[in-house]
């Protein structure tokens, strides 16, 4: 069950400006043990929410690296999101309207601050794990280098240090697709959703790249009125649309682009130095958006860390789909 988390003190945030009162939503699964030595925070990606075993299927059950049995775990959803914490659809106290394109500019460490915030109302000081894949893996990393000595281990799926130039490209392009819909801009709830859709659809072709199309979308017919992959992109796009807002996808897309540990702290390289948890780097072969390149590097700049691999054809998707090879691997690690 999701629960609330309010402060009604001005949240300031990196770029100058501040939100006025915070509402952070977040789920637990399982309970502190009595040492507080059993906490595990994940951290979600774009557009999902904070209940993790919704949209991380096979991992939030007994036996597997999330068991709610043995972990007390956390998920808070990220700043700007749609599914519950401060973001452009909520009111602007200021104003007694919502925010839309008002909502102010974000970056990756203030979902950070965020969860900090949230973290100390609840009580929690050492956390024995911290976990995130891709945008996660973005607040995974920041948080374990803004505070080295609050983490016992930390893993890290298919992320980076620092958004590339290839990353923003292909955001930008999203946010192309939706500055494109006339209707974006507008002070209603629905706006943008046709840029919306074509804006999910543009990614999707970089979460599975040609392997997961090529191995999932073939046509089953010699003339198909509608080809298989065409209509997979336009059901994924007003899928999107029926769960999310344009808003919110284009202010989180803002907020990624700003990640880079480094800033303000000598570069990646001296910050990602910082780090004193345990820690386990995890690629995608497949990967096109965080190659297994990147992967090795990111593992070669973080001290004593170690590095494995997810052998997939479904790309960045891969961390959700192969369930069982992310359990055998983190499931010893988590327990080691």
């Amino acid at each position: 069950m999701v629960r609330y988390f309010d402060s009604e003190a001005p949240f300031p945030l990196e770029r100058g400006g501040e939100l006025p009162a915070l509402r952070i939503a977040y789920h637990t699964y399982g309970e502190p043990n009595a040492a507080r030595d059993n906490v595990v925070w994940v951290c979600h990606a774009l557009t999902a929410n904070s209940d993790v075993a919704d949209w991380w299927p096979h991992t939030v059950e007994e036996g597997r690296f999330l068991d709610p049995s043995r972990w007390f775990v956390v998920c808070a959803n990220i700043l700007g999101s749609h599914y519950g914490t401060t973001g452009p659809l909520h009111e602007n106290p200021a104003t007694g309207r919502p925010w839309y394109g008002d909502f102010p500019r974000l970056t990756i460490r203030d979902m950070v601050a965020a969860h900090r915030l949230l973290a100390s109302a609840l009580g929690i000081g050492r956390i024995a794990a911290l976990v995130g894949s891709s945008v996660g893996g973005f607040q995974a990393v920041e948080w374990a280098v803004e505070e080295p000595a609050r983490f016992d281990r930390l893993v890290l799926i298919a992320t980076a240090a620092k958004a590339s130039p290839w990353t923003i490209a292909v955001d930008e392009t999203q946010r192309m697709a939706i500055e494109a819909d006339a209707t974006f801009g507008q002070p209603r709830d629905d706006a943008g959703m046709k840029g919306l859709a074509a804006a999910r659809a543009i990614g999707l072709l970089t979460y599975r790249g040609s392997s997961g199309y090529n191995l999932t979308q073939q046509d089953r017919e010699e003339w198909p009125d509608e080809h298989r992959a065409s209509t997979y992109q336009q059901y994924q796009g007003e899928k999107l649309c029926r769960r999310y807002n344009a808003y919110s996808y284009y202010t989180i897309l803002d907020a990624f682009d700003t990640h880079d540990v480094g800033r303000g702290r000598g570069g990646v390289a001296v910050a990602l130095a910082r780090i004193e948890a345990r820690t386990l780097v995890v690629g995608i072969t497949t990967d096109i958006i965080f190659t297994p390149g990147e992967m090795r590097e990111l593992h070669g700049m973080i001290p004593g860390s170690r590095y494995r691999e997810i052998d997939s054809p479904f790309g960045h998707d891969g961390f959700l789909v192969e369930h069982e090879q992310l359990d055998g691997l983190l499931s010893p690690f988590m327990e080691n």
